[in-house]
């Protein structure tokens, strides 16, 4: 979902940008990718066919939260281009750091990675997926999902820039089956200890449809279980994405296992599709953000290094968690990204379907 900037004058451009200037200032860290996806999802329903690859640079590191939606559309184009390369600042006229502590660039041991056995994991873990308890969602009732999650980040200050991270911490999200009503309380986006909301329609009144990347329980219902017919779908509807179509549909699908709750057979189907994708590995040992080891399915993505890798419990392969690994260096304004840099991790520590929205689990019917 790429913002077609062609049709801005410059001056257009110029009171957007210093538009999401004024704005930048007051979000905390992650808030810029916060919006950005909703952003987008607006920016598909209107442009849904006219694509450009112009303001989305090679390199570009994947927004992984949900998002409610920005008060500012003018903003479109500002947004894309500010805050596509996932830069999180501090200090001076930057972007305050949330209610997370930060610390040293997150690494690890760069897992070694072989084709053999690609299929007969996936597999499994399709078989798996079938058979693990997955109740339908009622009208009336919420998806509660929650993780752990920690980033790496570039840090600016002053004309010094230095790799971070974001400390561990726990991330709740509640959302709608039609996704029009939700809540996150998640530190890192905002230090408010009661969350804030995500729920829809925004501050003017739009309501972004649901699709392949703001999928709401709904509209995952009616997606197809066919893997050869699903697979087809993702490569189009998310063509022009990403650095190349492979890499965006396996990053599509990853996205699927995190934040939302694909009904029992298009799980299941989902892991077929992703056998289908041309360059999946398999990484013996890796670890989710809770220190669980497992096994993972993984995809590099070329242009910018980074490995993507899906963590499956070894025996019951039940999904862990995700995350992304530099495997190797880049030149330009990543050179301080090194290989073994851990970009993002989470852990899925719970998922279930509560009765009413800021709900745990513990107090549901």
């Amino acid at each position: 979902m790429n913002a077609n900037t062609s049709r801005q004058n410059p001056a257009e451009w110029d009171e957007s940008t210093q538009l999401f200037s004024r704005t930048a200032r007051d979000l905390p860290t992650g808030r810029h990718q916060f919006h950005r996806e909703r952003l987008m999802a607006q920016i598909h329903d209107m442009q849904q066919e006219e694509r450009t690859a112009t303001v989305v640079p090679v390199k570009t590191r994947r927004s992984r939260l949900p998002r409610p939606a920005i008060a500012l559309p003018a903003l479109a184009a500002a947004v894309a281009a500010a805050v596509i390369a996932g830069v999180s600042m501090s200090g001076g006229g930057g972007v305050k750091d949330g209610g997370v502590a930060t610390g040293p660039a997150l690494t690890t041991q760069i897992g070694a990675a072989t084709s053999k056995g690609v299929p007969q994991l996936l597999d499994q873990i399709s078989l798996a997926a079938a058979d693990t308890s997955h109740p339908d969602v009622k009208p009336g009732q919420y998806i509660y999902i929650e993780s752990k999650a920690a980033e790496t980040f570039v840090k600016h200050v002053g004309d010094t820039s230095s790799l971070a991270s974001h400390a561990l911490h726990r991330r709740q999200v509640w959302m709608s089956p039609d996704g029009t009503k939700g809540w996150l309380i998640d530190p890192a986006v905002d230090d408010s200890p009661e969350g804030e909301t995500l729920s829809l329609p925004d501050e003017q009144g739009n309501t972004p449809k649901a699709n392949l990347n703001g999928p709401s329980y709904d509209y995952l219902a009616k997606l197809t279980t066919d893997p050869d017919e699903l697979l087809a779908k993702i490569y189009r509807e998310t063509k022009g994405q990403g650095n190349s179509p492979d890499q965006e549909a396996f990053t599509t699908i990853g996205d699927l296992l995190g934040e939302s709750y694909p009904p029992a057979e298009l799980y299941s189907a989902l892991f077929k599709a992703a056998a289908k994708i041309p360059g999946v590995v398999v990484v013996e040992d890796a670890v989710d953000a809770a220190g669980r080891h497992g096994v993972a399915v993984a995809r590099l993505d070329k242009p910018s290094g980074e490995r993507e890798e899906w963590i499956f419990d070894k025996k019951t392969h039940v999904f862990l968690g995700k995350r992304t690994v530099q495997v190797y260096g880049n030149s330009g304004t990543d050179h301080l990204i090194t290989p073994g840099t851990v970009l993002y991790t989470s852990a899925i520590m719970n998922r279930a379907i509560v009765d009413a929205m800021k709900q745990p689990p513990s107090q549901a019917g």
